[in-house]
């Protein structure tokens, strides 16, 4: 196993054609905002490279841009480590989060269609299978991917935008707690799916932001007991 804490073969050698350099930026985010990475854990330009199949210069460019973004942190003398964030960034992010996402709810209920709610359904049981199966990174996924389809209803282009900018440190929040909200995030989803169902506007911007709202709570306890 490489220092950098990653599995032989656990990423796939990255194909050449294409720009390369975003390629291993969005390789490295990957490995981070699931925790692959660990908060803290030291990054080795040369094992990176080995392991993504490709020369030390676009791994020091996509650290440097990872730093320019707040992901990473570069320490003189001592090299590159995964950013810990602070509770503080945690809950200045969660907290915006809940305000993208409640407004989010609202439109989605407003604008509902049997397309729109048959496809958050399919999500949940999704969502609920991957619990059920213990399996925390496709439950993580399709949590985010069930976020951005309430997104993607309440068909604003620029709330959809804000939310993007913020959905990777969301999900970088919400894996540690995954397994801790487990059942219960799938529950408060089914109850968000009915409320934007009966087009509930303002039933499904509370559920929603309660909903969030018990996540940013689950994070900054994730340590006690």
């Amino acid at each position: 196993m490489l220092s950098t804490g990653l599995p032989q073969g656990a990423v796939p050698k990255l194909e050449r054609p294409g720009p390369l350099r975003e390629r291993v930026y969005e390789a490295l985010l990957e490995l981070i905002t699931t925790r692959a990475l660990r908060p803290g854990q030291h990054l080795v330009e040369s094992e990176l490279a080995g392991h993504l199949g490709v020369s030390r210069q676009p791994v020091r460019e996509a650290l440097q841009r990872l730093n320019t973004e707040g992901w990473v942190d570069l320490r003189p003398a001592q090299g590159a480590f995964v950013h810990e964030p602070t509770e503080e960034e945690a809950d200045q992010l969660l907290s915006v989060r809940t305000l993208l996402e409640a407004e989010a709810a609202r439109l989605a209920a407003a604008n509902s269609s049997p397309a729109g709610i048959e496809a958050l359904e399919e999500l949940c049981a999704k969502g609920e299978q991957a619990v059920a199966a213990d399996d925390v990174d496709l439950a993580v996924a399709t949590n985010a991917a069930f976020h951005a389809k309430v997104m993607e209803l309440a068909g604003n282009v620029v709330l959809a935008e804000l939310a993007g900018q913020v959905d990777r440190r969301v999900r970088w929040y919400y894996t540690p707690v995954a397994r801790q909200r487990g059942t219960g995030s799938w529950i408060e989803h089914r109850s968000l799916i009915a409320a934007i169902s009966s087009r509930d506007e303002q039933r499904a911007t509370e559920i929603m932001r309660s909903h969030t709202e018990h996540t940013r709570r689950t994070y900054h306890q994730r340590d006690e007991g």
